[in-house]
């Protein structure tokens, strides 16, 4: 905001309180208006409300809407080339090169654009392991980019500690801001990004508060591996032996829900490092999708969505009664809830655990062939790791169609990741091999047929699934190996029907079924060669088969 007139907001008289010795000087940031300096939440709503960015729901939630950006925008990310990271990088569609001298100038323009202008800093860190924590510096435009920082990373414990932090890395979030593409050489006016040789990452043209948590974990995805740490784009839990299990997952696959379990104490929900010491969350939030959030079957996130402190992006909500709807999809199906983890009751507060004993790849089948359940050799589960396929839910991405289509993100998190493939997998083999871990395929997608008609397995089958394998139960029943990927499928589980068990049994023509799954299994190998140049044999032979 260009405070021109010099009004005092809610919370001037406390924005340098708590204000960092490393100032915005050191980043070349000249003649700002007033720099609200790691605000509380009550201040930052006090904020957001006063510049008209959103309103409170009944129960305390800040609504906002993102504008026309309602999901990421990945056509528009961009890496600097730099000497450094050059050959680190796995240039392309994810990671697309950048002109360092077209960055500075891009930058010089920012500044000066923010130059009269409000702006709100939050120190914080990414990464809940001390021997991994970075510290970063979130400069957003907006009061309520900046409770969402706070909500999303780990939060300084002291007064005296976040006077001194010196961030390691900084992003500045400033909506307002336009590229202009003639002259900036991006795709739109939208454009996010990163420059790790600065250290810098630059968001602007979109309100979208994803691009923010995302930008900081694929700083993390090109940082912690070259630590020999895996970063990993999963959600992470652990049961009443002390067993943790990872959930790597797309957006839409089940990742938060899954791993919301009201029996399991949630390390966290989206974002995960595993160095030699066990996992660790990257994050200090959670961000998840509310579309037709279930109270009895989602217990714990539901009621995130009643709490003040939580930010709604898009949520539907009856201007007078202030209300909300979760079921009104009118802005975006990919309605989000921004809240701190220990919103969730049964989550561990250290955000830290041992070696994972379990495994699971979640994917949403819409082709409705995958089984429910598949156990996988350490060889397969890189295979699909790799491959990282499921069917895109609408409203995560820009630009997507509303139907569910077939795609493959590697590593379950392409957009993020800024190595080979390869690399992260090597890492992971390591790990599995080292802490014997078992590791499972669940499909979270169709049975029955396609989209459209099949129908969508439910939580309940799915949980009593899980479950089963991680209490070891479906290590006493017998299995099937599929003829197609090789991998071992239980027949039976309690509490399961066979239909679901065995999707072939539930189409009405067996051999539809078999083409539609051999369609599939073309479609891995097909996608699978784009990696073959940089993967081992054993990965590459543990495919399926036409």
């Amino acid at each position: 905001m260009m405070n021109l007139l010099d009004i005092k907001t809610p919370a001037t008289g406390e924005a340098k309180a708590v204000k960092s010795e490393f100032g915005l000087d050191n980043l070349g940031f000249q003649n700002l208006g007033n720099v609200y300096w790691n605000l509380s939440a009550p201040a930052l709503y006090e904020e957001a409300i006063f510049r008209k960015e959103g309103r409170i729901s009944q129960h305390g939630p800040f609504v906002c809407s993102t504008g026309k950006h309602t999901a990421r925008s990945a056509n528009d990310k961009f890496v600097v080339r730099g000497t450094d990271s050059e050959g680190h990088v796995w240039w392309g569609e994810y990671n697309r090169p950048y002109n360092p001298e077209k960055f500075s100038l891009l930058m010089s323009r920012l500044q000066g654009f923010l130059q009269g202008r409000d702006v709100f800093v939050q120190d914080t860190y990414a990464g809940s392991d001390p021997n991994y924590r970075m510290p970063i510096r979130v400069i957003t435009e907006y009061a309520w980019h900046s409770l969402f920082a706070k909500n999303m990373f780990i939060e300084p414990e002291t007064h005296d500690e976040l006077r001194k932090l010196v961030p390691q890395f900084t992003l500045i979030c400033a909506p307002s801001f336009n590229a202009m593409p003639e002259i900036d050489s991006t795709g739109t006016k939208t454009f996010i990004i990163l420059n790790f040789e600065q250290r810098i990452a630059i968001i602007g043209g979109t309100q979208y508060a994803g691009e923010i948590k995302k930008s900081i974990f694929t700083v993390m995805n090109y940082l912690l591996p070259l630590q020999g740490v895996m970063s990993m784009h999963c959600s992470a839990n652990i049961g009443k032996a002390d067993d943790v299990s990872l959930f790597f997952g797309l957006s839409g696959t089940g990742k938060t829900t899954l791993s919301a379990d009201p029996n399991r104490k949630l390390i966290g929900d989206d974002e995960h490092g595993w160095s030699d010491d066990g996992v660790f969350n990257i994050e200090g939030g959670c961000y998840a999708k509310v579309i037709n959030l279930s109270a009895s079957a989602e217990p714990e996130i539901f009621s995130c969505t009643r709490r003040f402190g939580t930010i709604l992006e898009n949520v539907v909500h009856d201007p007078i009664t202030r209300q909300l709807d979760l079921t009104d999809d009118r802005m975006t199906e990919n309605t989000r809830a921004s809240y701190p983890l220990d919103f969730i009751g049964n989550s561990v507060a250290e955000k830290r655990g041992g070696h994972p004993k379990n495994i699971i790849l979640l994917t949403c089948d819409a082709s409705g062939v995958m089984p429910p359940i598949a156990r996988l050799t350490p060889e397969q589960a890189l295979y699909h790791f790799i491959s990282g396929y499921t069917a895109k839910v609408s409203g995560t991405e820009m630009d997507m169609t509303a139907e569910p289509s077939i795609t493959f993100s590697a590593c379950f998190g392409g957009p993020f990741m800024v190595h080979h493939p390869a690399f992260y997998a090597e890492i992971l083999k390591k790990k599995i091999l080292r802490h014997g871990v078992k590791c499972w395929l669940v499909n979270t997608g169709w049975v029955g047929g396609p989209y459209r008609v099949g129908k969508r397995i439910s939580i309940k089958h799915t949980r009593a699934l899980l479950n089963a394998a991680l209490d070891g139960k479906l290590d006493q029943v017998e299995y099937r190996r599929d003829p197609v990927f090789g991998f071992e499928v239980p027949t039976s589980c309690e509490g399961v029907p066979a239909s679901v068990m065995d999707p072939s049994s539930s189409w009405e023509s067996k051999a539809a079924y078999e083409d539609r799954y051999r369609q599939l299994a073309s479609r891995f190998i097909e996608n699978f060669k784009k990696f073959s140049d940089g993967c081992p044999r054993e990965i590459i032979d543990a495919g399926p088969k036409r």
